[in-house]
């Protein structure tokens, strides 16, 4: 197997580069905007620069590298960015899919594209894989209109929907709930955290097993990826400060019209993850096997 990453300085990207260089049997091909940040980490990653809302880089990638599969890790993510610059939300997460969606099926590449919960209302949750989509913010109508795409794709596909990953990685900007409760207690500072939105919370390392798992076996349809645990993000907390033996008095606990925000939060959603279960043999950890997790790797601090 010949498998591209798009993204892969994200957090899932990342995950996924050391996930897949454990595989003896795949070839595996590293794309991010930017220049490597897993440089010093896996100094003999075979990694190129790629632009996925550019056209012309995608195709001469796939045309020169010849993946058989590829995972599309790559978006805009920060919900409230989304919000305010839609037209730059747009590029990356639509058009780019758009591109890599026309080139996977030219080259027959099998692709695995990576979605979120936030294509759903909220109303409800946890939600089965034929729930029925209804985005609330502009982040979430980009994630729809990417799905969409792909979907509409003559050649072989999968989507990957999750919830709220977590995880910690090499030269990254962006912390996590784990890291910002602990930290943050740690320091003696109050904190308010919701306690009316639920979610089943993602492992990074999880997530990457999971899109693995789907490339793998050839996996096509849609599948749910996360933990089966439903919280909020007040119950993560609290586990949080219970693992490091920190105060909880600390947490107020709060509802989310505490915060004012530019994009809408869906209140409820959360996964059903039988079929990944069933199909892939997909076993995510729970919430606290993860906070025990990044406190290894974030040691000794």
């Amino acid at each position: 197997m010949r498998i591209l990453i798009t993204g892969s300085n994200g957090l899932l990207g990342q995950k996924l580069v050391e996930l897949l260089r454990q595989q003896p049997d795949v070839a595996l091909i590293a794309t991010s905007r930017g220049p490597n940040k897993l440089a010093e980490v896996y100094p003999d990653l075979y990694f190129l620069p790629l632009d996925v809302s550019n056209w012309e880089e995608v195709e001469a990638v796939l045309a020169q590298e010849q993946p058989t599969h590829l995972i599309h890790t790559a978006a805009m993510t920060n919900v409230d960015e989304c919000e305010l610059n839609q037209e730059d939300c747009w590029r990356h997460n639509v058009t780019a899919t758009e591109h890599l969606v026309t080139v996977c099926a030219t080259h027959k590449v099998h692709l695995t594209h990576v979605s979120t919960d936030f294509v759903f209302s909220g109303e409800e949750g946890p939600l089965a894989e034929d729930a029925v989509p209804a985005p609330i913010n502009f982040y979430g109508k980009s994630k729809l209109a990417a799905e969409q795409a792909v979907q509409a794709s003559p050649g072989s596909w999968a989507i990957v929907r999750t919830v709220l990953v977590y995880g910690t990685a090499h030269n990254y900007g962006r912390t996590n709930i784990v890291l910002w409760v602990r930290d943050s207690l740690r320091a003696g500072k109050h904190i308010k955290v919701v306690s009316d939105q639920y979610r089943t919370p993602t492992l990074a390392e999880d997530l990457a097993i999971g899109c693995w798992l789907v490339a793998r076996q050839n996996a096509t349809g849609v599948y749910h990826i996360s933990s089966s645990e439903m919280l909020t993000p007040y119950q993560m907390a609290l586990q949080v400060a219970d693992y490091f033996k920190l105060d909880q008095s600390l947490i107020t606990k709060v509802d989310a019209s505490t915060f004012t925000q530019p994009a809408k939060r869906p209140p409820r959603t959360g996964f059903i993850i039988g079929k990944a279960q069933q199909q892939l043999g997909f076993q995510p950890r729970n919430f606290q096997a993860g906070i025990a997790l990044l406190a290894r790797q974030t040691k000794p601090f």
